[in-house]
């Protein structure tokens, strides 16, 4: 196929990526916010959030592989031209997603007291520590379903909205942790995220079940389907799994480097924060491929699914290569932004520098991974990612950490990255999944 034939789809690609791309852009900004407002409080309540923020990723994985099981069925729906199918799925995931973020909420309150002593936190973080994740616990069902609702939304087309009200998030984060962190210190800041994701989440659902032409909920029929719950689950469990496995990679690493002591804690936690910024456009662009990829199966052109899939990985590993030349050279600037000590803001540049050099194929994994998600390729790629995580990062820093203290741990991290990388595009390029779809239409993992 020439230039001239592919001008079409990666206009389309970009057409449903911008948006998606605005929308990290929103939710790492509120990341940027509560990081330099906490860190005006100085280094150990940076410190004191950055303990705990592996588990939070670890929790909010599992909604997001709810999320994910049924709104690749929605997409598949709408581009097999069955709105009505996709509304039952609508119906399906509400439901399962109330019940499974209620269960996550009871489980991390419960686990707030423990959690931050249990992960070797200094005695002077452990109460703020305590207090941020109970407040992030709090969080979890709203955090749910503006992830369902938004990505069902996605799903169907609809770009802009998710963009406009996680814009409206971010703005309500500054205004909410303006007034409570002042009064209640690292709490605060979780009560002001709190906040803004609750109201934006009950606006999300609004726009649509109530407002989305293909998605609104209508006076029809709709029966409990079992099969609905079967195909989540085949999508989601290993989502499901793959999130918990590699977040308690994560928070093994963070045991890892408890022992360094605060600053090395808070540079840590501020690398991740600045690094986000360089691989937003990777996961935009995971979530147009997403979309694509579904929708394509779906009207039963396999051919063009592979074409977005390739096109998107492209585009993404490209994009994330810019943005990580970019924060190599002004990252000193970003970590004067989030924290005025100057030892964290020194190690944080130091070991962000090592990781960025791994970007361009982080991208393709992370890119790939959303094109495979479009496919209902979930489980071969699920032990991909668990196996590269936990025998390369975990490894590695096991070895590294002791010798080179901090920087071993991102030099494990990135070359991990590199592996991943490598093993999302191999999964890419020889899934059998596309040629399921040609043997049985669009359904599903048949």
């Amino acid at each position: 196929m020439n230039l001239q034939e592919l001008k079409p789809q990666v206009k389309e690609v970009w057409r449903l990526s911008l948006p998606a791309i605005l929308t990290q852009i929103t939710t790492i900004a509120m990341q940027y916010i509560d990081s330099a407002m906490v860190g005006a409080l100085g280094a150990n309540a940076s410190a004191s959030i950055g303990l705990v923020s592996s588990s939070t990723w670890l929790l909010n994985g599992v909604t997001h592989a709810v999320s994910a099981g049924f709104s690749v069925q929605v997409a598949h729906h709408i581009g097999g031209e069955n709105e009505k199918k996709a509304r039952d799925v609508v119906r399906h995931g509400l439901i399962t997603a109330f019940i499974v973020s209620s269960l996550l909420c009871l489980l991390g309150l419960g686990l707030s007291g423990p959690l931050p002593a249990l992960l070797g936190g200094d005695p002077a973080i452990l109460a703020n520590s305590t207090a941020y994740f109970m407040m992030f616990a709090l969080m979890l069902p709203f955090s749910q379903l503006n992830s369902l609702t938004s990505t069902f939304l996605q799903c169907s087309g609809d770009m802009v909205t998710p963009s406009i009200l996680n814009a409206v998030m971010c703005g309500l984060d500054v205004l909410f942790n303006s007034i409570f962190i002042p009064r209640f210190g690292v709490m605060g800041a979780g009560m002001g995220t709190t906040l803004a994701c609750a109201t934006v989440s009950l606006l999300m659902a609004w726009r649509c079940y109530f407002c989305s032409k293909s998605l609104r909920f209508r006076r029809e029929k709709c029966h409990f389907d079992p099969e609905i719950l079967r195909k989540a689950l085949k999508i989601g469990a290993p989502l499901a799994v793959q999130e918990v496995a590699m977040n308690s990679a994560m928070v093994a690493a963070t045991r890892i480097i408890a022992p360094l002591g605060p600053v090395s804690i808070a540079a840590n936690s501020f690398a991740v924060t600045a690094e986000s910024l360089c691989y937003m456009p990777g996961y935009g662009i995971g979530s147009a491929a997403t979309t694509l990829v579904g929708r394509s199966v779906g009207a039963g052109n396999v051919e063009q699914a592979r074409r977005y899939g390739n096109i998107c990985t492209t585009m993404g590993a490209a994009f994330m290569t810019l943005t990580g030349l970019l924060m190599m050279v002004f990252c000193p600037f970003v970590f004067r932004l989030l924290t005025p000590d100057p030892a964290v803001r020194e190690l944080a540049a130091q070991v962000l520098r090592i990781e960025l050099l791994a970007e361009p194929l982080f991208a393709i994994s992370i890119v790939a991974a959303g094109a495979l998600r479009g496919l209902g390729d979930t489980f071969v790629p699920s032990l991909m990612n668990l196996g590269s995580i936990w025998v390369v990062r975990i490894g590695l820093a096991l070895v590294l950490v002791g010798w080179l203290g901090l920087p071993g741990m991102w030099i494990a991290m990135a070359s991990e990255l590199c592996v991943r990388g490598l093993l999302m595009l191999y999964r890419l390029r020889t899934s059998k999944f596309y040629e399921k779809f040609k043997e049985s239409g669009a359904e599903m993992g048949a």
